[in-house]
């Protein structure tokens, strides 16, 4: 990278915190209960996009999509019921720590609405460690679009040069493509190394316990100090 790294930028759903198959489960009861017959597996591979462009992928073009909303509710609402349990990923908080004590500003950037954004928060309990965040309800257009990649570089103030991304899905790397910026890709949400390579991950790693292992060898450890 031409210039040294200034800020660690992370997606939270099957990156930091383990969710990605709730949000499996309870997009597949939010179909079933609306009559759409969608299968798990689909649902895995669209998980990590905003939840308007998942519908638009998983059902069909001529659907109703005045009913959409409902869809979108029916999941939130199945998936709060987990809220209270959800947990974050060996290394998740200790990662963004480390990074902090690197120099390197540590900022969220989730596709969750607020509310699930601030239930992940808390699960993740590393507040101390995070510098500003972004979320769905702050942009026009969730992954794979650039938007909330481009808005955790404006709440710190860095380049695209200066940021690297660490996501758990083929739409986080994608996202990252489009905004310039360098993308980690993690196996902690499902999605192979093959799969995360090929839309042009830079690294792959397990899981964030991992890449907290290998920091000082990774596109992390090129850090200025603040």
């Amino acid at each position: 990278m031409s210039r040294p790294v200034r800020a660690a930028l992370f997606d939270v759903d099957g990156t930091l915190v383990d969710t990605n198959y709730l949000h499996v489960v309870t997009w597949w009861q939010a179909f079933a209960q609306a009559g759409c017959h969608v299968s798990m597996t689909d649902i895995h591979r669209a998980i990590g996009m905003g939840s308007d462009q998942m519908l638009g992928r998983l059902l069909p073009s001529d659907r109703d999509t005045g009913a959409d909303a409902e869809l979108r509710t029916a999941h939130s609402a199945l998936y709060a019921t987990y809220w209270s349990r959800l947990r974050p990923l060996p290394g998740a908080a200790d990662l963004l720590r480390a990074c902090q004590e690197r120099g390197l500003a540590v900022v969220l950037a989730s596709s969750a609405g607020e509310p699930e954004f601030n239930a992940l928060r808390a699960a993740l309990d590393a507040e101390d460690a995070i510098d500003a965040a972004t979320f769905a309800g702050d942009v026009a257009s969730s992954k794979p679009a650039p938007d909330l990649i481009e808005a955790a570089l404006d709440r710190v103030g860095v380049s695209a040069q200066q940021a690297v991304f660490t996501g758990d899905t083929v739409w986080d790397v994608q996202a990252c493509q489009q905004a310039g910026v360098p993308c980690i890709g993690l196996l902690s949400g499902g999605i192979s190394r093959d799969e995360l390579t090929e839309a042009g991950a830079a690294e792959v790693y397990p899981g964030p316990a991992d890449l907290l292992a290998a920091l000082s060898g990774s596109l992390l450890g090129g850090a200025s100090r603040r």
